[in-house]
């Protein structure tokens, strides 16, 4: 079912077979990505119908967007939840008016990843992420006196990541989107799994994150090389907080669903539970919130 022609890519009921409705729409992408919305989503389903007596099972929507798409969606009341990872993005939501509310979801993390040749000469365990994004610029500025050419991908999707990404090259001042055509900073605006695909296909550093990392194919882990990821400190640089805004214009029929779903993604023996136990692949893609 769309809601007002956004339709979700992914539907998620629980386990029940009768459940039917869409009562709570999710705006993300990463973590949608990973299947940890879908996680959530069915544990939450499963809380609500076994908590509340007469409570029919229904359906909670995935809606892929990014961070910026996420929050539009949410102005719009094309979903209910957005889960976001910019602060300063989050503040004017509500300050706008646009969201009522926001808990501390989860920590994901960012890495840098590149080729094995490694052109920009990082040094893992010496660099640190500013260091390394110096280098990258250093390295590719050089053109092609380096084998392979030092290039770094880009989301340049307003995302998250993108963002991120253009914090770190700012911190060290530069600005490589600002030239008409670099050579080095390759332009790719997909999203994440797709953009760490392409990164590894066309030996090229990126910024990507452990969750989008972990749950992709091996073969795409195998193409890349981590570099520097994130801790859980709350001053690392590449610590990427999720947080969980609800929407101010949630139907009045699914409003109660959605204040739900807050109090559930919160809760340390029920979101937080499903977040500290998510796994692909016997590897744990994210962390609860401090």
């Amino acid at each position: 079912m769309a809601a007002d022609g956004l339709a979700p890519e992914k539907n998620y009921t629980g386990g029940f077979t009768d459940a039917t409705e869409i009562r709570l729409r999710i705006g993300n992408g990463g973590a949608g990505q990973s299947g940890l919305v879908g996680a959530l989503a069915d544990e939450f389903i499963k809380w609500m119908v076994n908590s509340n007596v007469g409570w029919k099972p229904f359906k909670v929507g995935w809606y892929l967007g990014d961070t910026t798409q996420s929050l539009e969606f949410l102005e719009q009341g094309l979903i209910d939840i957005a889960i976001t990872y910019n602060e300063a993005a989050e503040n004017q939501s509500l300050a706008s008016g646009a969201a009522v509310e926001r808990v501390y979801g989860f920590r994901d993390h960012f890495m840098l990843t590149g080729p094995d040749s490694n052109p920009a000469q990082l040094t893992i365990g010496k660099d640190d992420a500013y260091t390394m994004f110096n280098k990258l610029n250093k390295f590719g500025k050089a053109a092609n006196q380096t084998t392979p050419p030092t290039r770094f991908l880009s989301r340049f999707d307003k995302s998250a990541t993108n963002i991120k990404e253009s914090a770190l090259f700012t911190a060290i001042g530069q600005v490589p989107w600002a030239y008409a055509y670099s050579t080095w900073y390759h332009q790719y605006p997909r999203f994440p799994q797709q953009a760490l695909l392409a990164a590894g296909q066309l030996n090229e550093y990126t910024l990507t994150d452990r969750g989008t990392y972990l749950s992709s194919p091996k073969s795409v882990q195998d193409s890349v090389k981590i570099y520097i990821a994130s801790t859980d400190a709350a001053d690392d640089p590449l610590l990427n907080p999720a947080r969980v805004l609800r929407g101010a214009k949630v139907p009045d029929n699914n409003l109660w669903v959605a204040k739900n779903f807050m109090t559930f993604i919160a809760a340390p023996g029920l979101g937080q539970k499903v977040i500290r136990e998510y796994s692909v692949n016997n590897q744990t893609l994210y962390t609860p919130a401090p």
